[in-house]
C-alpha cells in the first residue's frame, strides 16, 4: 500500500494575489470565521471598497466592483499584525490594521481599514483567529521531541480521539533501533520510546505524503514519508508479527481518508454577529473580453504590496528622459512604465 497526499495544503501556507474563482473558495476543513463588507485595501487598492473574509487558515479580501482583484493572505506567513494610523481616499485619516507577512523570502505589508467608523471587529477578529492559529500547530505541523507525552499516555489536543494504541513498536532511526509504543489517532500518528518518554514524533495526517510498507535491514517496515514543507523526514517503525503491522497500515488508510475528507486543523472560534455563508454570496465571475499581454521584464502587480523596512532615505535622484525631469532613482529590476501598471485603477 502506497498512499500519495495530492492536495497539497497552500492556503495558510502562501501569499497570493488574484486568485481564481476556485481558489477563493473554502478547501475541506476551511471554515468562514467572521465576514466584514466593507473594508478597504489602503495599501494597494486605496478608495476601493472591498469583502473581507476571515477563515481558520487565511485572511481572504476581494474588490466589491472587481472581484477578480482580491487577496490571499496564509496565517503561517503572518509575521507581525498590528493597528496603525493610515491614509485612507474612503475614511481620510484613520486607525487601520497592517499585517506584514513574508512568503519565499519576501516581505508583503497589507494595511486594511474598516469603512463603519467605531467597530472594532477587523482588529478583534484577525488578531484573535491568528493567535488560535498559532496556539494549535500541533494539528498541522510534524514535531520531534515535543511534550506529546505525560505518564505513558498521549497529552490528546481538543477535538482529537485515540483509536489504537500499539505496544512493541520499534523505531528505525538509529542503528539498534527503538522500542516504544504507538498511538493512532484521528488526527495523527504518536510514537514514543519507553525507556525516554521526550523521544518522540508526532505526525500529522495532513504532513503525510507516503505511508508504504517496505523492506529494510530490520525486515518489514512501515514507512512514512513526510511532506517537504515539514521537513521531507523518512521514518520507518517495525510492528511484530506481520499480521499487526498489516493491521496498522490498513487502520491508518481508513483514518487518513475520513481525515482528507473533512480536515481538522484546530483552529475554533465564534464570533457572536451572524452572517450569510460565503456560499451564498457568490459573485459572477465574468471572463474580460481582452487579452493582456506579458514581458518578461513587467513588474509584478504584488509590488504594491512589498514591505521596504530598509529603506531608511530618499535614493539619489537621476534625470528621466521619459520624463524629462529628475527623479528618484528606481530600485533595480523596476521601469518607470512598470510601476504605473501596479497603481490602483
Amino acid at each position: 500500500f502506497v498512499y500519495i497526499m495530492a492536495d497539497v495544503l497552500w492556503e495558510d501556507r502562501d501569499v497570493r494575489f488574484d486568485i481564481s474563482l476556485q481558489q477563493i473558495q473554502m478547501r475541506p476543513g476551511e471554515k468562514t470565521v467572521d465576514r466584514l463588507d466593507a473594508i478597504e485595501d489602503t495599501k494597494g487598492n486605496n478608495g476601493d471598497r472591498g469583502r473581507l473574509i476571515i477563515t481558520n487558515l487565511r485572511i481572504l479580501w476581494h474588490s466589491i466592483s472587481l472581484p477578480r482583484v482580491n487577496l490571499s493572505i496564509g496565517y503561517n506567513c503572518v509575521l507581525n499584525i498590528s493597528s496603525k494610523i493610515a491614509q485612507s481616499k474612503l475614511r481620510g485619516t484613520t486607525e487601520a490594521l497592517f499585517v506584514l507577512t513574508k512568503c519565499n523570502n519576501t516581505r508583503f505589508e497589507f494595511i486594511f481599514t474598516n469603512l463603519i467608523p467605531g467597530s472594532p471587529r477587523l482588529f478583534t477578529s484577525v488578531i484573535a483567529v491568528h493567535r488560535a492559529y498559532e496556539t494549535t500547530k500541533m494539528y498541522r505541523e510534524l514535531k520531534l521531541r515535543g511534550a506529546l507525552i505525560q505518564n505513558k499516555t498521549i497529552r490528546l489536543l481538543p477535538q482529537e480521539q485515540v483509536y489504537d494504541k500499539i505496544n512493541g513498536v520499534w523505531n528505525l532511526s538509529s542503528d539498534q533501533g527503538n522500542l516504544g509504543t504507538f498511538f493512532i489517532t484521528n488526527v495523527r500518528l504518536v510514537w514514543h520510546a519507553n525507556m525516554n518518554e521526550a523521544f518522540n514524533v508526532s505526525i500529522p495526517y495532513l504532513q503525510m505524503k507516503t505511508v508504504k510498507v517496505r523492506d529494510s535491514k530490520f525486515g518489514l517496515a512501515l514507512v512514512i514519508e513526510s511532506s517537504p514543507q515539514s521537513g521531507g523526514y523518512v521514518l520507518g517503525f517495525r510492528i511484530d508479527p506481520p499480521e499487526k503491522l498489516t493491521e496498522a497500515l490498513k487502520e491508518i488508510q481508513s483514518l487518513h481518508r475520513v481525515y482528507s475528507a473533512c480536515p481538522i486543523f484546530g483552529v475554533e472560534f465564534e464570533t457572536e454577529e451572524k452572517f450569510e455563508p460565503l456560499e451564498k454570496l457568490k459573485v459572477q465571475y465574468e471572463q474580460d473580453d481582452v487579452e493582456i499581454e506579458t514581458t518578461e521584464d513587467q513588474s509584478d502587480a504584488f509590488a504594491a504590496y512589498f514591505a521596504d523596512g530598509n529603506k531608511s532615505k530618499d535614493r539619489d535622484p537621476v534625470y528621466s528622459d521619459e520624463l524629462g525631469l529628475a527623479i528618484e532613482k528606481l530600485k533595480d529590476g523596476f521601469t518607470l512604465s512598470g510601476l504605473w501598471e501596479v497603481m490602483p485603477q
